[in-house]
């Protein structure tokens, strides 16, 4: 008589079926949170940004499960917590989420359901597009160049974590937060939100921040590392820091 292989509870999550419908529902959640507040489903900004999101998730699971399983189920955890992730990266991240959150939602409330201020002009949202559009495949890149890219804070031991220096490591330190600075200003202002890019200025002083202390725990912390912040100078945006 045959007997099927039984599965435990980690390899069940990790399955490609279940990855595929983790992604969805995240998918389907971020558009809830845009579309949700507009008190519509046609607003042609938010419905534009969701297709980019919705493309870039799905070639970067399909990339990941393939050719980097353990990213994938670095970048799939909701709440990212690690045991060795330092206290004040905890309270970053939490103030990230905290703020985080209404900048997907606020948009929809300021300018489509009760107009609080007037949309930026059609250039501004079409440029902000664009500009997301370039950092999700600057993220893609990132991804594919650097496999210990964690949620969190930390040297990942388990997997001789070594410093990466190739492809966009060549130019900045830190290209994952250098595109996600640039995407918490490219999202309110593609959805044409004057109040919610004042979120984007205190998430986008936190995750300096972030930047500066997750580099100094590199320097302390990771071997090689001193010597390729010496080759490459800049931790964000070549030219500026």
């Amino acid at each position: 008589m045959l007997r099927m292989p039984v599965m435990n509870e980690r390899d069940l999550l990790h399955s490609p079926a279940v990855v595929w419908v983790r992604v969805v529902l995240r998918m389907t959640l971020f558009a809830l949170a845009l579309l949700w507040p507009a008190g519509r489903v046609f607003w042609w900004e938010a419905c534009v940004m969701v297709g980019l999101w919705t493309l870039f998730a799905f070639d970067a699971t399909r990339y990941l499960l393939h050719h980097d399983p353990a990213l994938l189920e670095e970048r799939l955890q909701l709440l990212p917590w690690a045991r060795e992730q330092k206290t004040w990266d905890k309270v970053i991240m939490l103030l990230l989420v905290i703020i985080g959150l209404p900048l997907y939602i606020l948009p929809g409330l300021d300018v489509v359901r009760y107009g609080w201020s007037e949309p930026l002009p059609l250039w501004i949202r079409i440029s902000a597009l664009l500009l997301q559009a370039l950092c999700l495949a600057g993220i893609g890149r990132v991804m594919r160049e650097n496999t210990y890219l964690a949620q969190v804070v930390k040297i990942d031991r388990e997997r001789n974590q070594h410093v990466v220096t190739t492809g966009p490591y060549a130019l900045v330190r830190h290209p994952m937060y250098s595109m996600i600075i640039l995407l918490v200003f490219a999202v309110p202002a593609s959805l044409g939100s004057r109040c919610a890019l004042l979120l984007s200025v205190f998430l986008a002083v936190l995750l300096v921040l972030r930047t500066r202390l997750e580099d100094r725990t590199l320097h302390d912390e990771l071997e090689g590392y001193a010597a390729y912040a010496q080759r490459t100078r800049y931790r964000l945006f070549p030219g500026v820091w």
